[in-house]
């Protein structure tokens, strides 16, 4: 389970294709991410979002809150 997961911006207009998990190494695509999540429950912190068709890896909120 990966507690950082960083989009590497190398798709058509900057949007995420592949995906960095340090200790696990880059250039993961997003499908197997997304299955990752969506199918065999992994990345618990993670959610997935579909827009036009492609679907993408997004972090869940916290709820901390934060005191200024």
């Amino acid at each position: 389970m990966a507690k950082i997961i960083k989009g590497n911006h190398d798709g058509e207009n900057g949007e995420n294709k592949t995906y960095t998990i340090p200790g696990r190494g880059s250039n993961i695509l997003g499908k197997t991410l997304a299955r990752e999540i969506e199918k065999e429950n992994k990345h618990p912190n993670y959610g997935v979002y579909e827009r036009n068709g492609e679907k993408y890896i997004r972090g869940k909120a916290d709820n901390k809150k934060i005191i200024m």
